[in-house]
């Protein structure tokens, strides 16, 4: 299995960004990461622990309704899962964690953290599964915790950090501060985990410029990985009630996509992973019976890459000419658009969307993968 040696993945991951130097190195070593990760299928087995241990109510939260899953799992379902997840997995060089998500897992009684985390050994042992991640807030972090988690193998500790402005975090009820995230974040990484920092948009008293500083600062703590996640409407929460009386107003989907779209081209400038854009689409969420408002879609991804690739190809209809569809030669234009294969589907466009206003300006379209090319690279060739 071809893999990127520990002393980089050791650099990438204790490297501070409060020097510019220090970035462009990080930046250059993600890459190096994100190229031999490439070559390997990545899978994470999710078990879901909805809101156990959590003592405090976000105004967004109902973690059993987003997640859609009601009951915390006993160790033998746990082991159960993982072995029906391994069992569906193609053959073939692939990484595998194992995920612990829903809820505040170092906040467990360590006699329970314990025994979910025995039930992945086995398969660490066997090699089948890579390494663990989990989900935890801020608060729930400390030396003793992570001696925990270290003896048991954990290799990933994302925190939910939300936001990174006192104010949102106030008015959203979370519980926690700015400096408990950047304290709990320091101990992480020190302790020689990969750190992951979750943030949502949209938020009450959020606002774009707080959202890029939300994600400037988690670029300076140090994470390796985010998500982005638009705050939805979910029945029973209290921005339920105060969607109902007039005193919450979620983004809409076009908001929550020109806002990703930056969040989105940030991370990556800083190496950061985004591992996720937009809520898991649970059965709740796509039937719409516990999905009140907000910009929920079940490709968001794919439309905020899908804007990326817009605002690339725009320039090929700037470029047109006052004549409209009418080349330089007095011929109707034809372009061939080459792009990586993992991007064609956004270049094209959710729906085709980017074709179809190429379309408005050229007779003919055409997307070319081209396995030569990677990022964001294209080639374009004119009356093919």
């Amino acid at each position: 299995m071809s893999r990127v040696p520990d002393s980089q993945i050791a650099i990438v991951s204790t490297l501070t960004t409060s020097d510019n130097h220090l970035t462009k190195i990080r930046s250059f070593l993600f890459g190096i990461f994100a190229t031999n990760m490439q070559r390997l299928k990545h899978y994470t087995i999710p078990i879901f622990t909805p809101e156990m241990a959590c003592p405090f109510q976000c105004v967004f939260c109902n973690q059993q309704k987003i997640s859609g899953h009601l009951q915390n799992p006993d160790f033998r379902e746990v082991t159960d899962t993982i072995r029906k997840y391994l069992s569906s997995f193609k053959a073939g060089e692939k990484q595998v964690e194992v995920g612990f998500f829903g809820g505040t897992f170092t906040g467990i009684s360590a006699d329970i953290q314990e025994g979910y985390l025995k039930t992945v050994q086995p398969f660490l042992d066997s090699g089948e599964v890579h390494g663990i991640r989990l989900s935890t807030r801020p608060d729930y972090i400390d030396d003793e915790v992570l001696t925990r988690l270290k003896e048991y193998r954990v290799s990933t500790i994302e925190l939910g950090a939300q936001s990174l402005d006192n104010t949102v975090l106030q008015a959203a009820r979370r519980g926690h501060s700015v400096q408990q995230v950047e304290k709990a974040a320091a101990l992480i990484r020190a302790a020689g985990f990969d750190l992951g920092l979750q943030m949502m948009i949209g938020l009450p008293d959020d606002t774009l410029e707080k959202a890029l500083a939300t994600a400037q600062k988690i670029i300076d703590f140090g994470a390796s990985n985010t998500r982005i996640y638009p705050t939805l409407v979910i029945k029973g929460t209290v921005l339920h009630r105060w969607y109902e009386q007039g005193k919450y107003k979620p983004l809409s989907l076009e908001e929550a996509v020109v806002w990703s779209k930056q969040l989105l081209l940030k991370f990556e400038k800083a190496g950061l992973r985004v591992i996720r854009l937009g809520l898991h689409p649970s059965e709740g969420l796509l039937d719409g019976s516990e999905w009140v408002a907000g910009p929920f879609h079940p490709s968001f991804r794919e439309l905020v890459l899908t804007e990326i690739w817009h605002d690339l190809l725009k320039p090929l209809i700037d470029n047109v000419g006052t004549n409209g569809r009418v080349g330089t030669n007095g011929r109707l234009r034809r372009i061939e658009i080459e792009v990586p294969p993992s991007e064609i589907n956004y270049a094209i466009g959710y729906g085709g969307k980017n074709r179809k206003i190429l379309l408005e300006h050229f007779q003919n379209v055409k997307f070319i993968q081209n396995t030569a090319l990677s990022g964001r690279n294209f080639k374009v060739k004119d009356n093919v």
